[in-house]
């Protein structure tokens, strides 16, 4: 085995590490803080008092990860093919 190839199969291992990692995560934290509002769910007028729900998240201060968005989608597929009466 060449340097370069225990340095690609490092690479792999890895990418592969962090990717199931990721995954572990979307799938028991499904949401993660809105950035417009910081998790808040309200936003204040630049130069007032006056406060609004963010429009982003709709006031909950929670957004979906986009990891957890294709598991959905997957899950959706998976239903729609298999579930079929």
């Amino acid at each position: 085995m060449t340097p370069a190839d225990s340095a690609s199969a490092a690479l792999f291992l890895a990418l592969l590490l962090v990717t199931f990692g990721y995954g572990v995560t979307c799938w028991f934290w499904p949401f993660k803080a809105c950035r417009t509002c910081r998790g808040g769910g309200k936003l204040r007028a630049p130069f007032g008092r006056a406060i609004r729900l963010c429009r982003r998240c709709t006031g909950t201060g929670l957004r979906l990860r986009p990891g957890r968005r294709v598991i959905n989608a997957a899950r959706r597929v998976h239903r729609a093919n298999h579930h079929r009466h």
